[in-house]
Protein backbone atom coordinates (compact mmCIF):
# COMPACT_ATOMS: atom_id res chain seq x y z
CA UNK A 1 0.00 0.00 0.00
CA UNK A 2 1.61 3.24 -1.20
CA UNK A 3 0.18 6.45 0.25
CA UNK A 4 1.74 9.76 -0.72
CA UNK A 5 0.41 13.32 -0.86
CA UNK A 6 1.53 15.94 -3.36
CA UNK A 7 2.43 19.36 -1.96
CA UNK A 8 3.71 20.73 -5.25
CA UNK A 9 4.72 19.04 -8.52
CA UNK A 10 7.79 17.02 -7.56
CA UNK A 11 7.30 17.49 -3.80
CA UNK A 12 5.38 14.83 -1.87
CA UNK A 13 4.68 13.80 1.71
CA UNK A 14 5.84 10.16 1.90
CA UNK A 15 5.74 9.43 5.64
CA UNK A 16 3.50 7.18 7.71
CA UNK A 17 0.11 7.74 9.34
CA UNK A 18 0.00 5.74 12.58
CA UNK A 19 -3.61 5.23 13.66
CA UNK A 20 -2.74 2.76 16.38
CA UNK A 21 -0.15 4.48 18.58
CA UNK A 22 -1.62 5.47 21.95
CA UNK A 23 1.46 6.34 23.97
CA UNK A 24 4.27 8.60 22.79
CA UNK A 25 6.73 8.65 25.74
CA UNK A 26 3.79 9.42 28.08
CA UNK A 27 2.01 11.69 25.59
CA UNK A 28 -1.51 10.29 25.19
CA UNK A 29 -1.92 9.96 21.42
CA UNK A 30 -5.61 9.07 21.55
CA UNK A 31 -6.03 10.27 17.96
CA UNK A 32 -2.90 8.56 16.63
CA UNK A 33 0.10 10.30 15.10
CA UNK A 34 1.97 10.79 11.87
CA UNK A 35 5.67 10.74 11.03
CA UNK A 36 5.98 13.07 8.07
CA UNK A 37 8.79 12.73 5.56
CA UNK A 38 9.02 14.83 2.39
CA UNK A 39 10.47 13.77 -0.98
CA UNK A 40 11.71 16.47 -3.35
CA UNK A 41 12.45 15.48 -6.98
CA UNK A 42 14.48 18.09 -8.83
CA UNK A 43 17.84 17.86 -10.57
CA UNK A 44 18.82 16.34 -7.25
CA UNK A 45 16.49 14.14 -5.19
CA UNK A 46 16.22 14.80 -1.46
CA UNK A 47 14.26 13.10 1.31
CA UNK A 48 13.60 15.32 4.34
CA UNK A 49 13.42 13.19 7.50
CA UNK A 50 12.25 9.61 7.85
CA UNK A 51 9.81 7.78 10.15
CA UNK A 52 9.90 5.60 13.26
CA UNK A 53 11.97 2.47 12.65
CA UNK A 54 9.03 0.00 12.59
CA UNK A 55 7.63 1.80 9.53
CA UNK A 56 10.83 1.93 7.48
CA UNK A 57 9.52 -0.57 4.92
CA UNK A 58 6.45 1.59 4.28
CA UNK A 59 8.65 4.66 3.83
CA UNK A 60 10.85 2.82 1.33
CA UNK A 61 7.78 1.72 -0.63
CA UNK A 62 6.39 5.26 -0.67
CA UNK A 63 9.68 6.71 -1.92
CA UNK A 64 10.19 3.91 -4.43
CA UNK A 65 6.71 4.54 -5.87
CA UNK A 66 7.94 7.98 -6.97
CA UNK A 67 11.64 7.54 -7.69
CA UNK A 68 14.28 4.82 -7.96
CA UNK A 69 15.93 4.56 -4.54
CA UNK A 70 19.36 4.60 -6.19
CA UNK A 71 18.55 8.10 -7.51
CA UNK A 72 18.10 9.62 -4.06
CA UNK A 73 20.97 12.08 -3.61
CA UNK A 74 20.31 13.48 -0.14
CA UNK A 75 18.83 12.21 3.10
CA UNK A 76 18.18 15.41 5.04
CA UNK A 77 17.92 15.05 8.81
CA UNK A 78 16.41 18.05 10.61
CA UNK A 79 16.08 16.32 13.98
CA UNK A 80 17.80 13.21 15.38
CA UNK A 81 14.95 12.07 17.64
CA UNK A 82 13.90 8.58 16.61
CA UNK A 83 10.36 9.45 15.55
CA UNK A 84 12.10 11.49 12.82
CA UNK A 85 15.33 9.56 12.27
CA UNK A 86 14.44 6.04 13.37
CA UNK A 87 14.40 4.74 9.79
CA UNK A 88 17.47 6.70 8.69
CA UNK A 89 19.82 3.72 8.87
CA UNK A 90 17.41 1.68 6.73
CA UNK A 91 17.22 4.49 4.17
CA UNK A 92 21.03 4.87 4.09
CA UNK A 93 21.24 1.18 3.24
CA UNK A 94 18.40 1.37 0.68
CA UNK A 95 19.76 4.49 -1.03
CA UNK A 96 23.41 3.64 -1.77
CA UNK A 97 24.17 6.93 -3.52
CA UNK A 98 22.67 9.19 -0.86
CA UNK A 99 24.56 11.62 1.39
CA UNK A 100 23.19 12.43 4.84
CA UNK A 101 22.74 16.20 5.11
CA UNK A 102 22.51 17.68 8.61
CA UNK A 103 24.05 20.14 11.04
CA UNK A 104 27.11 19.33 13.14
CA UNK A 105 25.09 18.91 16.33
CA UNK A 106 22.68 16.60 14.54
CA UNK A 107 25.57 14.43 13.33
CA UNK A 108 26.80 14.16 16.92
CA UNK A 109 23.34 13.06 18.05
CA UNK A 110 23.03 10.52 15.23
CA UNK A 111 26.36 9.01 16.26
CA UNK A 112 24.77 8.24 19.63
CA UNK A 113 21.99 6.22 18.01
CA UNK A 114 23.63 4.58 14.99
CA UNK A 115 26.91 3.24 13.66
CA UNK A 116 27.57 5.99 11.13
CA UNK A 117 31.14 5.00 10.29
CA UNK A 118 30.19 4.12 6.71
CA UNK A 119 27.72 6.96 6.13
CA UNK A 120 28.48 9.83 3.78
CA UNK A 121 27.80 13.18 5.45
CA UNK A 122 27.47 16.74 4.25
CA UNK A 123 27.45 19.10 7.23
CA UNK A 124 25.53 22.32 6.64
CA UNK A 125 26.23 25.50 8.54
CA UNK A 126 23.49 27.73 10.01
CA UNK A 127 21.60 29.54 7.22
CA UNK A 128 23.49 27.63 4.55
CA UNK A 129 21.56 26.70 1.39
CA UNK A 130 21.61 23.41 -0.48
CA UNK A 131 20.82 23.62 -4.19
CA UNK A 132 18.62 20.88 -5.61
CA UNK A 133 18.42 22.42 -9.08
CA UNK A 134 15.52 24.78 -9.62
CA UNK A 135 14.82 24.62 -5.89
CA UNK A 136 16.93 24.96 -2.79
CA UNK A 137 16.75 24.40 0.97
CA UNK A 138 18.01 26.91 3.53
CA UNK A 139 18.73 25.45 6.95
CA UNK A 140 17.88 27.49 10.02
CA UNK A 141 18.81 26.08 13.46
CA UNK A 142 16.07 26.29 16.08
CA UNK A 143 17.94 24.98 19.15
CA UNK A 144 15.78 23.60 21.93
CA UNK A 145 12.63 23.51 19.83
CA UNK A 146 12.84 20.99 21.18
CA UNK A 147 16.33 19.37 21.03
CA UNK A 148 19.69 21.18 20.77
CA UNK A 149 20.20 20.15 17.13
CA UNK A 150 16.66 20.93 15.89
CA UNK A 151 16.60 22.68 12.51
CA UNK A 152 13.95 23.89 10.07
CA UNK A 153 14.36 24.12 6.31
CA UNK A 154 12.91 26.79 4.06
CA UNK A 155 12.39 26.43 0.31
CA UNK A 156 12.12 29.99 -1.04
CA UNK A 157 11.23 28.98 -4.58
CA UNK A 158 8.06 27.22 -3.39
CA UNK A 159 7.58 29.27 -0.19
CA UNK A 160 7.47 26.09 1.89
CA UNK A 161 8.66 25.90 5.51
CA UNK A 162 9.59 22.38 6.61
CA UNK A 163 9.02 23.23 10.24
CA UNK A 164 10.23 20.13 12.11
CA UNK A 165 8.35 19.81 15.43
CA UNK A 166 7.03 23.38 15.33
CA UNK A 167 3.35 23.74 14.34
CA UNK A 168 2.76 19.98 14.56
CA UNK A 169 -0.02 17.90 16.08
CA UNK A 170 -0.45 14.26 17.01
CA UNK A 171 -3.43 13.52 14.80
CA UNK A 172 -3.95 10.64 12.37
CA UNK A 173 -6.44 11.29 9.57
CA UNK A 174 -6.87 10.38 5.92
CA UNK A 175 -6.80 14.12 5.16
CA UNK A 176 -3.37 15.68 4.99
CA UNK A 177 -4.08 19.43 5.11
CA UNK A 178 -5.56 21.46 7.97
CA UNK A 179 -8.19 23.12 5.77
CA UNK A 180 -9.62 19.68 4.91
CA UNK A 181 -10.44 18.99 8.57
CA UNK A 182 -12.26 20.44 11.56
CA UNK A 183 -9.93 23.41 12.08
CA UNK A 184 -10.94 23.90 15.73
CA UNK A 185 -9.98 20.27 16.43
CA UNK A 186 -6.60 20.76 14.74
CA UNK A 187 -5.87 23.86 16.84
CA UNK A 188 -6.87 21.95 19.97
CA UNK A 189 -4.39 19.20 19.11
CA UNK A 190 -1.73 21.76 18.16
CA UNK A 191 -2.14 23.35 21.59
CA UNK A 192 -1.89 19.98 23.32
CA UNK A 193 1.25 19.19 21.31
CA UNK A 194 2.77 22.55 22.26
CA UNK A 195 1.89 22.20 25.97
CA UNK A 196 3.29 18.71 26.33
CA UNK A 197 6.38 18.90 24.14
CA UNK A 198 7.47 22.45 23.37
CA UNK A 199 6.25 24.44 26.42
CA UNK A 200 9.58 24.57 28.33
CA UNK A 201 11.17 26.42 25.41
CA UNK A 202 8.89 29.42 25.03
CA UNK A 203 11.72 31.93 24.62
CA UNK A 204 13.23 29.87 21.81
CA UNK A 205 9.82 29.52 20.16
CA UNK A 206 9.38 33.28 20.17
CA UNK A 207 12.74 33.55 18.38
CA UNK A 208 11.50 31.07 15.76
CA UNK A 209 8.31 33.07 15.26
CA UNK A 210 10.35 36.22 14.80
CA UNK A 211 12.46 34.51 12.14
CA UNK A 212 9.40 33.01 10.44
CA UNK A 213 7.70 36.40 10.26
CA UNK A 214 10.37 37.48 7.79
CA UNK A 215 9.71 34.58 5.43
CA UNK A 216 7.23 34.47 2.59
CA UNK A 217 5.31 31.30 3.46
CA UNK A 218 2.55 29.60 1.49
CA UNK A 219 2.77 26.16 3.09
CA UNK A 220 4.01 24.85 6.44
CA UNK A 221 5.01 21.19 6.44
CA UNK A 222 5.58 19.94 10.02
CA UNK A 223 7.09 16.64 11.10
CA UNK A 224 3.82 15.52 12.72
CA UNK A 225 0.20 15.95 11.78
CA UNK A 226 -1.46 18.00 9.09
CA UNK A 227 0.12 20.56 6.78
CA UNK A 228 -0.89 24.22 6.83
CA UNK A 229 -1.64 26.10 3.62
CA UNK A 230 -3.65 28.91 5.18
CA UNK A 231 -4.48 30.40 8.63
CA UNK A 232 -0.84 31.36 9.13
CA UNK A 233 -1.72 34.53 11.05
CA UNK A 234 -4.03 32.62 13.38
CA UNK A 235 -1.41 29.91 13.87
CA UNK A 236 1.41 32.35 14.62
CA UNK A 237 -0.82 34.31 17.00
CA UNK A 238 -1.73 31.14 18.88
CA UNK A 239 1.91 30.03 19.14
CA UNK A 240 2.93 33.49 20.33
CA UNK A 241 0.29 33.34 23.08
CA UNK A 242 1.35 29.85 24.17
CA UNK A 243 5.05 30.71 24.06
CA UNK A 244 4.64 33.90 26.07
CA UNK A 245 2.40 32.18 28.63
CA UNK A 246 -0.67 34.33 27.97
CA UNK A 247 -3.42 33.56 30.48
CA UNK A 248 -6.91 32.47 29.56
CA UNK A 249 -9.69 33.09 32.12
CA UNK A 250 -9.43 29.61 33.60
CA UNK A 251 -9.36 27.77 36.95
CA UNK A 252 -8.41 24.10 37.32
CA UNK A 253 -9.19 21.92 40.34
CA UNK A 254 -6.98 18.83 40.09
CA UNK A 255 -7.24 16.07 42.67
CA UNK A 256 -7.24 12.41 43.60
CA UNK A 257 -9.24 10.77 46.35
CA UNK A 258 -9.52 7.46 48.21
CA UNK A 259 -12.79 7.60 50.17
CA UNK A 260 -14.22 10.79 48.67
CA UNK A 261 -13.18 13.12 51.47
CA UNK A 262 -10.74 15.00 49.26
CA UNK A 263 -13.26 14.79 46.43
CA UNK A 264 -15.86 16.57 48.58
CA UNK A 265 -13.32 19.35 49.15
CA UNK A 266 -12.50 19.52 45.44
CA UNK A 267 -16.17 19.79 44.55
CA UNK A 268 -16.61 22.64 47.04
CA UNK A 269 -13.62 24.55 45.59
CA UNK A 270 -15.09 23.99 42.14
CA UNK A 271 -18.51 25.23 43.29
CA UNK A 272 -17.00 28.36 44.82
CA UNK A 273 -15.11 29.12 41.61
CA UNK A 274 -18.20 28.56 39.45
CA UNK A 275 -20.34 30.83 41.64
CA UNK A 276 -17.73 33.56 41.47
CA UNK A 277 -17.35 33.12 37.71
CA UNK A 278 -21.09 33.73 37.36
CA UNK A 279 -20.76 36.97 39.34
CA UNK A 280 -17.81 38.03 37.19
CA UNK A 281 -19.84 37.34 34.04
CA UNK A 282 -22.71 39.56 35.26
CA UNK A 283 -20.28 42.35 36.06
CA UNK A 284 -18.53 42.03 32.67
CA UNK A 285 -21.21 41.54 29.99
CA UNK A 286 -19.77 40.50 26.66
CA UNK A 287 -16.46 39.37 28.17
CA UNK A 288 -15.28 35.75 27.93
CA UNK A 289 -16.70 33.43 30.59
CA UNK A 290 -14.34 32.12 33.23
CA UNK A 291 -13.69 28.44 32.53
CA UNK A 292 -13.68 26.24 35.67
CA UNK A 293 -12.75 22.58 35.40
CA UNK A 294 -12.82 19.74 37.94
CA UNK A 295 -10.23 17.10 36.98
CA UNK A 296 -9.66 13.74 38.68
CA UNK A 297 -6.01 12.74 38.18
CA UNK A 298 -6.58 9.05 37.54
CA UNK A 299 -9.47 9.73 35.18
CA UNK A 300 -7.71 12.42 33.15
CA UNK A 301 -4.53 11.93 31.15
CA UNK A 302 -1.35 13.88 31.86
CA UNK A 303 -1.59 15.09 28.28
CA UNK A 304 -4.97 16.76 28.80
CA UNK A 305 -4.03 18.11 32.22
CA UNK A 306 -0.99 19.82 30.70
CA UNK A 307 -2.93 21.19 27.74
CA UNK A 308 -5.50 22.76 30.07
CA UNK A 309 -2.91 24.00 32.54
CA UNK A 310 -0.83 25.76 29.87
CA UNK A 311 -2.93 28.93 29.96
CA UNK A 312 -4.75 28.58 33.30
CA UNK A 313 -4.27 31.50 35.70
CA UNK A 314 -5.22 29.65 38.89
CA UNK A 315 -5.03 26.06 40.02
CA UNK A 316 -5.91 23.93 43.05
CA UNK A 317 -4.25 20.59 43.80
CA UNK A 318 -5.72 18.11 46.27
CA UNK A 319 -4.70 14.75 47.68
CA UNK A 320 -5.45 12.63 50.70
CA UNK A 321 -2.51 11.50 52.82
CA UNK A 322 -1.10 8.12 51.81
CA UNK A 323 1.81 6.74 53.82
CA UNK A 324 2.61 10.24 55.13
CA UNK A 325 2.78 11.56 51.59
CA UNK A 326 0.51 12.44 48.68
CA UNK A 327 -1.14 10.12 46.18
CA UNK A 328 1.23 8.92 43.40
CA UNK A 329 -1.11 10.21 40.69
CA UNK A 330 -0.97 13.76 42.08
CA UNK A 331 2.79 13.52 42.54
CA UNK A 332 3.21 12.53 38.89
CA UNK A 333 1.19 15.54 37.68
CA UNK A 334 3.22 17.93 39.84
CA UNK A 335 6.48 16.38 38.62
CA UNK A 336 5.28 16.64 35.01
CA UNK A 337 4.40 20.31 35.44
CA UNK A 338 7.83 20.93 37.00
CA UNK A 339 9.46 19.91 33.72
CA UNK A 340 7.05 21.85 31.52
CA UNK A 341 7.81 25.14 33.28
CA UNK A 342 4.44 26.78 32.78
CA UNK A 343 4.02 30.43 33.70
CA UNK A 344 3.13 30.94 37.38
CA UNK A 345 -0.41 30.29 38.56
CA UNK A 346 -2.17 31.33 41.76
CA UNK A 347 -2.53 28.11 43.74
CA UNK A 348 -4.23 26.32 46.60
CA UNK A 349 -3.22 23.02 48.21
CA UNK A 350 -5.85 20.92 49.95
CA UNK A 351 -6.65 17.41 51.11
CA UNK A 352 -7.68 15.03 53.85
CA UNK A 353 -5.79 12.93 56.38
CA UNK A 354 -6.46 10.32 59.04
CA UNK A 355 -4.00 9.43 61.79
CA UNK A 356 -1.03 11.03 60.04
CA UNK A 357 -0.41 14.11 57.93
CA UNK A 358 1.65 14.63 54.78
CA UNK A 359 -0.43 14.75 51.61
CA UNK A 360 -1.61 18.37 51.53
CA UNK A 361 1.73 19.53 52.99
CA UNK A 362 3.63 17.79 50.18
CA UNK A 363 1.44 19.56 47.63
CA UNK A 364 2.07 22.94 49.27
CA UNK A 365 5.83 22.33 49.01
CA UNK A 366 5.58 21.16 45.40
CA UNK A 367 3.58 24.25 44.44
CA UNK A 368 6.21 26.43 46.10
CA UNK A 369 8.88 24.62 44.08
CA UNK A 370 6.86 25.36 40.95
CA UNK A 371 6.81 29.02 42.04
CA UNK A 372 3.01 29.08 41.98
CA UNK A 373 2.02 31.77 44.54
CA UNK A 374 -0.23 30.31 47.25
CA UNK A 375 -3.51 31.89 48.33
CA UNK A 376 -3.16 30.41 51.80
CA UNK A 377 -0.09 30.10 54.03
CA UNK A 378 -0.98 26.50 54.83
CA UNK A 379 -2.96 23.89 52.88
CA UNK A 380 -6.68 23.47 53.53
CA UNK A 381 -6.98 20.21 55.44
CA UNK A 382 -9.73 17.98 56.77
CA UNK A 383 -9.38 15.08 59.21
CA UNK A 384 -11.36 12.09 57.97
CA UNK A 385 -14.49 13.70 56.51
CA UNK A 386 -14.44 17.48 55.89
CA UNK A 387 -16.73 19.32 58.30
CA UNK A 388 -18.73 22.47 57.57
CA UNK A 389 -15.80 24.71 58.46
CA UNK A 390 -13.41 22.93 56.09
CA UNK A 391 -15.96 22.97 53.27
CA UNK A 392 -16.56 26.68 53.81
CA UNK A 393 -12.82 27.32 53.52
CA UNK A 394 -12.81 25.33 50.29
CA UNK A 395 -15.70 27.30 48.83
CA UNK A 396 -14.02 30.57 49.76
CA UNK A 397 -10.76 29.38 48.19
CA UNK A 398 -12.62 28.57 44.97
CA UNK A 399 -14.04 32.06 44.79
CA UNK A 400 -10.62 33.56 45.44
CA UNK A 401 -9.05 31.39 42.74
CA UNK A 402 -11.68 32.62 40.28
CA UNK A 403 -10.88 36.23 41.16
CA UNK A 404 -7.15 35.56 40.80
CA UNK A 405 -7.58 33.89 37.42
CA UNK A 406 -9.71 36.77 36.19
CA UNK A 407 -7.17 39.34 37.35
CA UNK A 408 -4.36 37.48 35.62
CA UNK A 409 -6.39 37.36 32.42
CA UNK A 410 -7.15 41.07 32.61
CA UNK A 411 -3.51 41.81 33.35
CA UNK A 412 -2.47 40.23 30.06
CA UNK A 413 -5.07 42.29 28.21
CA UNK A 414 -3.64 45.64 29.36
Amino acid sequence: MNLTTELRPGIDQVGYVDYNVRDFHSYDTRLGATYNAYLIRDEKVALIDTVKAPFAAQLKRNVASLVDLEKVDYLVCLHAELDHAGALAAMVEACPNATVVCGAKCKDALEGFFDVSNWKFQIVAPNESLSLGKRSLTFVPVPMVHWPESTVAYMPEEKILFSNDAFGQHLATSERFVDECDVAKVFEEAKSYYANIVAPYGRQVLNVLKAASGLDIELIAPAHGLMWRDRFGELMEAYAAWASGTYAPKVLVIYDTMWQSTELMAEEIYAGAVEQSQKIAKENPGAPRLDVQLMHCRKTTLTRLAAEALDAGAIAFGSPTLNAHLMPSVASVLAYFQGLKFREKTSVAFGSFGWGVGGPEAIQKALADLKYPALTEAPIKAKQRPDAEALAKCREAGANLANAAWERYLGDKK
